[in-house]
């Protein structure tokens, strides 16, 4: 829709809440929410059909869509972010006691272009000497940018495989779980102290890794930059952080060059590539 309502997908956050309910609103851009669950199903169709005027989208997928000239321009809007570590869990009676562990190991991990895996990978060579390709990554999805292919020390799962029920079988040595970690007394996290991971990033790097930011489509960049930034001043209205450019420059300095490092980008890719499209002023 480019002249009425945009189509909007947008998970459901306490500092999203008001504008999905429609408590915040502008008559000079009126919305019109998709219902998306999980939101991450929203990614694949922005990135390939570009369905929504607007929709949240996976840091790693929209430094991908980028990559490969997807006609998406990224928001200064943090919808989704935090420390990654509670997300990946092995078995308590297994043979991993730490993230050193890991390497020639089997993780499961949805797909690997997944964004909290990217973070964890990163993690993982960076604070703990286990490098990407240390391992052999178990996955059962694609990318959500389809031109993508997986590294060679990616496999995919036999169709029809569950991750938990091979992590717990012992095919899997440790996996990630992302948003939906499973409360199961026979599993526990690598890291075994979790916030003491997320303080080290901190310390390491002074931010809390993003997650999900927004994009819209680039024709409304092009020919609705108000649209665009009344979209903005929304979003902030209702509760997303008021970051700016500058303020996102380190998580997506460091995501682009960790993606580089995994195999999920073809090249290097400077962060100001990122706001490639935005209208100046606005972020």
């Amino acid at each position: 829709m480019t002249d009425g309502a945009w189509a909007v997908a947008l998970g459901s956050y306490p500092h999203t809440a008001r504008l999905i309910a429609g408590e915040v609103a502008s008559p000079a851009l009126p919305l019109a929410f998709e219902r998306v669950a999980p939101i991450s199903k929203a990614f694949a169709p922005m990135v390939r059909e570009a369905r929504f005027d607007a929709s949240e989208m996976a840091i790693a997928t929209f430094l991908m869509a980028r990559a490969w000239d997807k006609p998406l321009v990224l928001l200064p809007a943090v919808v989704a972010r935090r420390f990654q570590e509670g997300s990946m869990l092995c078995r308590a009676d297994g043979p991993v006691r730490r993230p050193e562990d890991l390497a020639g190991r089997r993780i499961g991990v949805r797909a690997y272009s997944q964004t909290t895996g990217m973070w964890l990978r990163g993690v993982l060579a960076e604070a703990h000497g286990v490098r990407s390709q240390d391992c052999r990554w178990v996955t059962f999805e694609d990318a959500h940018v389809p031109e993508y292919r997986d590294p060679p020390w990616a496999e995919r799962a036999a169709k029809g495989a569950d991750m938990l029920a091979m992590l717990k079988a012992g095919e899997l040595d440790a996996a990630i779980f992302g948003n939906d970690v499973p409360a199961d007394p026979a599993l526990r996290t690598v890291w075994p102290d979790v916030p003491a991971a997320g303080r080290a990033f901190q310390a390491r790097h002074g931010f809390e890794p993003v997650n999900h930011l927004v994009v819209v489509r680039r024709e409304h960049a092009e020919r609705s930059p108000a649209r665009v930034a009344e979209l903005l001043r929304l979003l902030r209205e209702a509760g997303v952080p008021a970051l700016t450019r500058a303020d996102l420059a380190p998580a997506l300095g460091l995501a682009a060059r960790w993606c580089a490092d995994q195999g999920l980008l073809p090249g290097p890719m400077a962060p100001e590539q990122a706001w490639a499209g935005l209208p100046e002023g606005i972020g």
